[in-house]
């Protein structure tokens, strides 16, 4: 797998950081709906599973949750400031908490207890090296009741023709091709000004993997997302009988 230095991994989070601050707000309009890979996922959550949804973004998923009668609680944390003012836009009464939250920190104080799912939309894709990506996973595990589920979505940018023109060099952000890991990209953004945003392409082997060395073992896989429905990998994890 990948031995990124800790502070290229330092410097692509910040990379990515400061996209989320500049772009939230623009980024959340693009975002005024769940994904089809998603909606299935919300038809397929108890109404009375306790919930956390790890990079919220703006709420949106939750609020599907919402409108599908969800009864139990739900913590959705996100480091973005301007996605979480929208993600508070949720029915009134629903038991749902939102806190500004960077899961790259290495402990999870902030958020306690266990939970039935644990969901991560398109997120995962944006932390880069093996070790940061491992200790996120080993969190997520820590607070994933025994017979719970994480369920998680990766995007497939390599899929598309018009993604792939999105793709920059790296000195773009001041870095060198030898700083990164295989399968580590830098895209543009052009929507409200220009931006740079990384992101990792995942194969099911290299999750497997993860999944793994994380403990947890991939329970199903399938894709959705985009016009050729291949733009979204998902799986649903579930914890090993032996503890990671």
């Amino acid at each position: 797998m990948g031995n990124m230095r800790e502070e290229i991994t330092a410097q692509i989070i910040d990379i990515n950081r400061q996209f989320y601050q500049s772009f939230g707000t623009e980024f959340s309009r693009t975002r005024r709906r769940v994904q089809p890979g998603v909606r299935k996922i919300v038809e397929r959550i108890g109404r009375d599973d306790s919930l956390l949804d790890v990079g919220c973004g703006n709420g949106e998923f939750i609020r599907q949750l919402a409108a599908n009668g969800h009864r139990a609680p739900i913590l959705g944390v996100d480091f973005s400031l301007p996605l979480l003012e929208d993600a508070k836009l949720i029915p009134e009464d629903f038991p749902a908490t939102f806190h500004a939250f960077d899961i790259t920190e290495k402990e999870w104080t902030e958020v306690s207890g266990q939970y039935s799912v644990i969901t991560c939309f398109a997120m995962l894709h944006h932390i880069p090296s093996e070790a940061t990506r491992l200790q996120i996973l080993r969190n997520i595990h820590q607070r994933l009741a025994q017979q719970g589920q994480f369920i998680h979505s990766n995007w497939q940018f390599l899929n598309s023709e018009r993604l792939r023109k999105r793709i920059q060099g790296w000195d773009i952000v001041g870095l060198d091709a030898a700083d990164v890991d295989e399968g580590d990209y830098l895209l543009d953004w052009r929507s409200g000004g220009t931006g740079y945003r990384y992101a990792h392409h995942y194969s099911e082997a290299e999750l497997a993997y993860l999944a793994e060395m994380s403990g947890f073992k991939v329970v199903e896989t399938f894709y959705s997302d985009g016009a050729a429905g291949d733009l979204g990998l998902y799986q649903v994890w579930e914890k090993n009988s032996v503890a990671g």
